[in-house]
């Protein structure tokens, strides 16, 4: 049986990764810790755990396996540093940290430790963006010049959203941090490592962070990525546009659509493409991990490189020119 420990209620999906490690037949959620002890302790009771007010000795528990970061993202590099030297495996919350840095840090103590570590870059796991890698691998669309892709919904504007997710100094950020960080991990991916980037960052709710945001990123191949993301923008399809020397794709709403000169009608209408089944989740190939040795997608090289991204991308919405990677 695999022990676990929920490290804080903070993020929005961390009920939704307890309620999942509760349905898996060989993981038991043993303890809770989390920041604010009044939300700790009655998330403890309700998942049958213990509530542990003091991080350093949960950390040092002999019956504890592995941790799932869900606490305020200033709060990962120090927690999942005292994890790894303790000989934790860690499952954390997109983004590890705010600077590239604090990810080498925290890189550092888990090689040393030989933990297993996976981040939640849950969209690389969808049948769409299986299926369009590999056309895209294949030639199918030819050299890609240009990649958007949006990711958005109403959260600041219907205010579903906790007040704190729009505190600057927790969260480091607001749309293109949180939610923006899956166009970006999808950018890097898809068109390989990033040359420069400029930002338009703005709030329509008049927050603390930005609630509307767009990064345009050219990669080191020439191609330009646009990362678009929202807080304020209701009833917003997932849409992907990948363009290229030979074709364009298409992702919305669950749905791939191609066209391409290398097709018998040389690309005069769009079909409909055959998905794959979906990879097993982050949180899955985590457990498998920990379980088994088996191997995880998105480690800590996938993470630096989220990292860099948004820690570039507000460098360039600071500075209000483009910044260059180094």
């Amino acid at each position: 049986m695999i022990q676990v420990a929920m490290i804080s209620k903070w993020h929005v999906h961390a009920a939704g990764y307890a309620k999942h490690l509760q349905g898996l037949p060989d993981v038991n959620i043993k303890y809770v810790w989390d920041e604010d002890p009044a939300r700790g302790l009655p998330w403890a009771q309700e998942l049958g755990a213990i509530f542990e007010p003091t991080l350093h000795e949960l950390l040092e528990k002999q019956d504890l396996d592995a941790i799932i970061v869900c606490s305020p993202t200033n709060m990962h590099p120090d927690i999942m540093v005292r994890a790894a030297q303790a000989g934790k495996h860690i499952f954390t919350e997109k983004a590890l940290a705010f600077t590239v840095k604090d990810c080498d840090r925290v890189a550092e103590a888990v090689r040393k430790g030989g933990a297993v570590f996976t981040i939640s870059f849950p969209h690389r796991c969808m049948p769409t963006h299986i299926a369009l890698k590999k056309a895209v691998d294949d030639g199918t669309l030819g050299r890609l010049t240009l990649m958007r892709v949006r990711n958005a919904h109403n959260g600041a504007l219907a205010e579903w959203l906790p007040g704190y997710w729009y505190d600057p100094e927790t969260t480091g950020g607001g749309a293109m941090m949180d939610l923006g960080a899956h166009p970006m991990y999808l950018l890097r991916w898809y068109l390989g490592k990033p040359a420069r980037i400029q930002s338009m960052f703005n709030t329509i709710t008049k927050r603390g962070v930005d609630d509307n945001a767009v990064s345009v990123v050219e990669f080191g191949g020439g191609a330009i990525g646009v990362s678009e993301t929202s807080l304020v923008s209701p009833m917003a399809p997932y849409l992907v546009e990948a363009y290229g020397t030979e074709g364009v794709a298409i992702i919305e709403d669950g749905a791939l659509r191609i066209k391409s000169k290398k097709f018998e009608d040389e690309g005069a209408a769009f079909h409909a493409w055959e998905l794959p089944p979906p990879l097993p989740s982050p949180l899955d190939q985590f457990i498998a991990s920990v379980r088994d040795g088996s191997p995880v997608m998105f480690g800590l090289d996938e993470a630096r490189q989220l990292t860099e991204l948004t820690q570039y991308a507000y460098q360039a919405h600071r500075e209000g020119r483009q910044a260059v990677f180094a």
